[in-house]
């Protein structure tokens, strides 16, 4: 088949531009050929391009070279068409299409290019293999559903330039080619031609030059920014990502929050015409891992813990007591209404979930009409029993499941154990969006595998002022002035005030393990910076993956993204990382030492 041009046509119309209101309109389409079905003498082929799709009717009476053209049409065809819009009949109208009250009726049909038969379906929804889709991901893209989520994307980054324009922000880049400096996740480094031996890192993030930014005066800076971290995936992270990054001078949190919370309000009401509530709930970091667990709680539901530790600290229960001899807890979560439904098969499934998260076991009462039915109450008495039913207020039909370890694995499992169970039975209210902000977070943690401390967030967070004499006596008690902006159970952004000073910024190195060489080897040009006068500034920055995600309800970022990785860090498509020619290491200085498969694997 020989193919045409688009030589003397220009489009006139997107399909789903079309309406009622161009009836009689002749009219230029062009896109791909979704369905072609042919009824004696009469052909209708759908049209579709990114705004939507639309009929095409041909007729064997009327011109019957483009009827005997059209007949060729294939499924994903490229093709120009002219034609006269027209009215469907009543009985012809089709509801489920935006344009499904008319047809274009084609003088004149051009067959631009062919296609062979996709690999799967071009259509919404489809129950294909992730790994077929990503390796022909041109071809994914092409589906309605996920041209809507990259339109979405478009509209949410045009949305944050505008909004952050009219307050007052200043769009600004920052360098891709960067210096190394490795805390945190692993840099992606680029090798150096010029400077043998010598690399470039890519970027976590715009840190440290949008820092400098405000020292140079800028006042207000935000910028759509790449970013890279060599670390394992999971289905909301990728090894290149994109932020909303923005930093404020002479700010403090509540103008941050103020701005973010407009920014959030606007969003959600011109994507999604929803009217969110503000200003956010506001939950310390110490209360939110008390009440659910977690430093990012899904508020869309109930079950926060109970604390039963004074309720059993003297029972018969060898697990609780030694639990809390050792400076841990016995925490709780009550399952209302759902006794019924904790069967044993059940329960014993619910018990080894929480050992993905170190905890030994779960025990667990279930509240019956006349009776209680458990495993572990015929180690405690009456009394301890009625403290743990009145703690925890649990009524006939309910569940009370419980964990006991150190404190952090209690956090972590009954954290987990709480979402499962509203996962496993229904019980998130998924057309609620619920922002709340976590705030006054620890500054450090300490990181037993490197035996020292590391900074919860990042080491140029801002100490709370009357916690900064801690540093050199008790580093893990200093509360830091950060923020995450938390959105039913995901962390959609996260910020803080920044240290301005060099003494101070020395002063935390100090305490994450640092030598005073160390630091001003890594981060020397920062604090030289320090000296010259700078301002007070903080910042926030949204994962803009991640919020893209939330707003088009998928599960995965690789569903917002236009060329993802998979969970090796590899592209389908292309086929990268991959091998490149021994002339360009050569020209790099670069000798490959390619590790054992079993070496790799223990990696």
């Amino acid at each position: 088949m020989e193919f045409e041009t688009m030589a003397g046509l220009k489009r006139t119309h997107m399909c789903g531009q079309l309406t009622a209101a161009n009836q009689g309109e002749t009219v230029t389409l062009t896109g791909w050929v979704a369905r072609n079905r042919k009824l004696g003498g009469v052909n209708f082929v759908t049209l579709r391009d990114r705004t939507g799709i639309i009929q095409l009717a041909f007729n064997d009476q009327s011109d019957k070279k483009v009827f005997e053209k059209s007949e060729q049409l294939k499924s994903e065809y490229v093709i120009a068409a002219v034609g006269t819009v027209l009215l469907r009949t009543p009985e012809n109208i089709n509801p489920d299409m935006k344009t499904g009250e008319i047809e274009v009726f084609v003088s004149e049909l051009r067959i631009l290019n062919g296609a062979e038969t996709p690999p799967f379906y071009i259509e919404e929804n489809i129950d294909t293999n992730d790994a077929l889709r990503l390796k022909y991901r041109y071809l994914d893209l092409r589906r309605p559903d996920m041209q809507r989520n990259m339109i979405l994307r478009h509209k949410v980054a045009k949305l944050a330039r505008d909004y952050f324009d009219e307050h007052g922000f200043l769009e600004l880049e920052t360098p891709m080619l960067t210096k190394s400096t490795p805390e945190g996740a692993r840099d992606y480094l680029v090798p150096s031609r010029v400077h043998p031996g010598s690399f470039y890192a890519l970027p976590q993030s715009p840190q440290l030059y949008k820092q400098l930014l405000m020292l140079a005066g800028y006042d207000r800076y935000f910028q759509i920014a790449r970013c890279f971290r060599d670390e394992d995936l999971r289905a909301d992270r990728q090894p290149e990502f994109t932020q909303l990054d923005m930093e404020l001078s002479f700010t403090d949190i509540d103008t941050i929050i103020e701005i973010n919370e407009g920014f959030l309000k606007k969003l959600f009401h011109d994507v999604l015409n929803l009217d969110i509530q503000t200003p956010f709930q506001r939950l310390p970091y110490a209360e939110a891992m008390e009440r659910y667990g977690s430093d990012k709680p899904d508020t869309r539901f109930e079950m926060e813990f109970v604390n039963i530790s004074d309720a059993v600290k003297n029972c018969g229960f060898k697990v609780f007591t030694q639990a809390i001899e050792q400076g841990g807890s016995v925490r709780c979560i009550v399952a209302k209404n759902l006794g019924d439904k904790m069967t044993r098969k059940t329960l014993d499934q619910l018990a080894e979930y929480v050992k993905t998260y170190r905890a030994k076991g779960m025990a667990w009462i279930v509240v019956e009409k006349d009776n209680l039915r458990s495993q572990i109450t015929k180690f405690l008495s009456e009394t301890e029993i009625q403290d743990i039913l009145d703690a925890t207020g649990a009524q006939p039909g309910d569940a009370i499941l419980i964990i006991a370890d150190k404190n952090n694995i209690v956090y972590d499992a009954l954290g987990n154990l709480r979402l499962e169970v509203a996962r496993r039975f229904d019980l998130i209210d998924k057309t609620k969006f619920n922002f709340l902000w976590v705030t006054d977070f620890p500054l450090l943690e300490f990181d037993e595998e490197e035996n020292r401390y590391v900074a919860k967030h990042h080491p140029f967070t801002h100490p709370v002022d009357e916690d900064i004499p801690k540093l050199k006596t008790t580093p893990g008690e200093v509360r830091a002035k950060a923020y995450d902006i938390i959105l039913n159970g995901t962390e959609i952004g996260g910020g803080s005030l920044r240290i301005f000073h060099t003494d101070l910024q020395e002063q935390m190195f100090e305490a994450l393990g640092f030598s005073k060489e160390e630091a001003w080897e890594r981060f020397g040009f920062l604090m030289e910076a320090f000296k010259y006068g700078t301002p007070p500034h903080g910042g926030l920055a949204y994962g803009l993956d991640r919020l893209v995600m939330l707003l088009a309800g998928c599960d995965s970022i690789r569903d917002v993204i236009p060329f993802p990785k998979v969970q090796t860090a590899a592209e389908l498509m292309n086929g990268s990382p991959s091998p490149v020619d021994q002339k360009q290491l050569d020209e790099l200085g670069i000798a490959v030492t390619v590790k054992p498969e079993k070496e790799n694997e223990q990696k």
